[in-house]
């Protein structure tokens, strides 16, 4: 048993450094290696996936080198690429150095195959762990505590993985193949729904956040929901139950795929409002699904002594056995490589259909298929199952570790309503590319102080949970950095979209799509009001237009300065964020057209972007006439691919 629980614990700590590097590779492809919007979505797609087709070298490479000494190096460079990314060197080093960690760790994957027959307990705590370890940093790190507990968390996480090796343990059984299939799909649905804590923070900001309704649309404002770090233990706590208790037999092994099918199909609907149900149902679906994919796992050697061959399971890396059990190594190394090569294939799909345009919303669907027909393929258990981990203990504590991860990290929010209206409001906009910097690092403190000194702050590109871009809550990592509550009305999904932060408090929030016309990538029309107190209330509309291709954005802009003045209803009103067209353009006119007035015009020309050589003014800010502008800037800085852009408004007498 010993045995057993040294393979459970080196495997789920390798899954957490594999997680790890995961979440900066995929970033730096979209914003190192190229530039999504602007580089070819098929050449992004094709540097991902290159690297995970490499990776199916791995077997071959575990059978003529041995699985010990390959694992044992992959395992040394996986630590060494995690620690290195730590630091966010940015460029094409931090490419590099993640690119290197993936294939490390892809090829570690494939050799802990080849020597474990057991591993749904490993990789569900592996995967638990990681969500714990991810809240407890806020999913970058925390304001207040700096950078040592990320680093903290690094090394301890490196070190303890690599002393798992420092015995070899006894060879494993022939089975396991039909488990390491789904490490990809695994990690893939729980990096996007089941397991993520920025999903499920945003989640349950529309659930139990303040919610304000349009005639046909949401949108949520959210200081600290209700009951916000609830959910996530929840998740966790019922994920890992459900993997490393004894599988449901007959008719009751169909509520695992059921409830998995169940919370995809919400997440395919792509509604805030079902987010959380989805989170919840994804993540027990999970578990109970891997746990019926490994019931047979091991069987072979249930009795045999260790050390046998077919005998106790061994720890990630051992070797041994006759040919039977070679060949049943070889097929554990191609399914684990496999499994993850569908994790690149359908996040890459996934993700790209933002800037091609294809649908996308079948695709989490399709992969809790595949799971769930893999889990009733399995052949039952012939009898209970002792897991190598007590399952109701083991899955208490790590719902509680998360539970207190999730308190202690998640800061309150708090409006300073000052004493009377002020005499002047500083509004900034900017377009925050979801947190990533021009040499790709992500780096919330650069963006807070880009815009620091802002009394209402208007943000475009605002990603809340995407596993394409780290899973981060931009949003929500900003707002702390400048104690400003928020409200957030999605775009392109319930994760992506615009958001007003404002250090008075907000109400009466509306938002309205935009008309696509053929591009890609969704758009909106945010509307707050700003309670300046005495009465006095400021209309705020926060925007991203999307052009279509080789279009200028003239029927979006006009359904926008609509929308603002009727939301606004004769108050003073601000239209701010990235417009994507320069004064003087047909989409531009159509704001003036409808008497705003550009409140950058004294400081034109004002370019934004690109952010390192600004040379196009695509990111503006609006007024009504009431509204005199001062002080107009674009403070120059890297923590985005463009500018904010910054002025004072003095508000009319009242």
């Amino acid at each position: 048993m010993r045995y057993r629980h040294l393979t459970t614990v080196t495997l789920a700590l390798g899954v957490v450094l594999l997680a790890d590097v995961l979440r900066v590779f995929l970033p730096a492809v979209i914003t190192i290696f190229g530039q999504a919007a602007s580089t070819p979505a098929e050449l992004l797609g094709a540097f991902a996936l290159g690297w995970f087709l490499l990776a199916l070298a791995a077997p071959a490479l575990v059978r003529r080198v041995g699985a010990r000494p390959v694992t044992l190096a992959a395992a040394v460079l996986l630590v060494v690429a995690r620690l290195a990314v730590n630091g966010q060197p940015g460029g094409r080093l931090q490419l590099w150095l993640a690119t290197a960690g993936l294939l490390a760790g892809l090829v570690w994957l494939a050799g802990a195959a080849a020597g474990t027959d057991r591993p749904v307990p490993g990789l569900a705590l592996g995967l638990a762990l990681s969500a714990t370890l991810h809240t407890a940093l806020d999913t970058y790190r925390s304001a207040s505590f700096g950078q040592w507990p990320a680093w903290l968390a690094a090394v301890g996480v490196g070190g303890l993985f690599l002393a798992g090796y420092a015995r070899p343990a006894p060879p494993p059984g022939p089975g396991g193949a039909r488990s390491w299939l789904l490490a990809g799909p695994a990690l893939l649905l729980a990096g996007m729904v089941a397991l993520s804590p920025a999903v499920t923070r945003t989640a349950t900001s529309y659930q139990f956040g303040l919610l304000r309704s349009g005639p046909a649309d949401e949108a949520g404002m959210a200081t600290v929901p209700l009951f916000g770090p609830a959910p996530l233990a929840v998740a966790v706590g019922g994920f890992l139950l459900a993997a490393l208790a004894s599988p449901r037999r007959g008719a009751w092994r169909w509520l695992g795929p059921v409830a998995l099918l169940g919370g995809a199909v919400l997440v395919a609907l792509e509604r805030g409002e079902l987010l959380l149900p989805a989170v919840l149902l994804t993540a027990a679906g999970l578990g109970a699904c891997l746990a019926s994919a490994g019931a047979a796992d091991g069987d072979a050697g249930e009795t045999g002594a260790p050390g046998a061959a077919g005998g106790e399971t061994g720890a990630p890396g051992a070797a041994g056995g006759g040919p039977g059990t070679a060949r049943a190594a070889r097929r554990r190394g191609y399914a684990a490589v496999a499994g993850m090569l569908v994790f690149a294939v359908v996040a890459v799909a996934y993700y790209s259909a933002y800037d091609l345009g294809h649908p996308n919303a079948g695709l989490p669907v399709a992969v809790a298929v595949l799971v769930a027909a893999v889990a009733l393929a399995a052949p039952p258990a012939p009898g209970p199952r002792r897991s190598p981990l007590p399952p109701v203990w083991t899955a208490a504590s790590v719902a509680a570790l998360t539970l207190l991860a999730a308190v202690v990290s998640d800061e309150p929010l708090s409006a300073s309503n000052r004493q009377g209206p002020p005499d002047t409001v500083r509004v900034a906009a900017y377009n925050v590319r979801m947190g990533f910097g021009i040499h790709g690092r992500f780096d919330p403190d650069a963006l807070a102080r880009a815009v620091a000194g802002a009394d209402v702050v208007a943000l475009s590109e605002v990603d809340r949970g995407w596993l394409l871009n780290g899973g981060h809550d931009t949003l929500d990592l900003l707002a702390e950095r400048l104690d400003m509550p928020y409200v957030f009305a999605p775009a392109a999904d319930p994760l992506w979209g615009d958001a007003v932060l404002s250090r008075w408090p907000l109400d009466a929030a509306r938002t309205r799509p935009l008309p696509a016309l053929g591009a890609p990538t969704g758009a909106q029309a945010l509307g707050v009001t700003v309670d300046l107190g005495a009465g006095v209330r400021l209309a705020v509309v926060a925007t991203h237009l999307q052009p279509p291709p080789g279009e200028a954005p003239v029927v979006q802009a006009r359904a926008v300065a609509d929308f603002a003045l009727r939301y606004a209803a004769g108050r003073p009103l601000v239209v701010a964020g990235d417009l994507n067209t320069e004064p003087g353009d047909a989409a531009f006119a159509e704001f003036t057209r409808a008497g705003l007035v550009d409140a950058l015009a004294a400081a034109r020309p004002l370019p934004t972007s690109p952010a390192d050589a600004p040379s196009q003014q695509i990111d503006h800010i609006l007024v009504t006439p009431g509204l005199a502008a001062g002080d107009p800037a674009a403070p120059p800085g890297t923590a985005s691919d463009h500018l904010p852009v910054a002025v004072t408004l003095t508000l009319p007498p009242t």
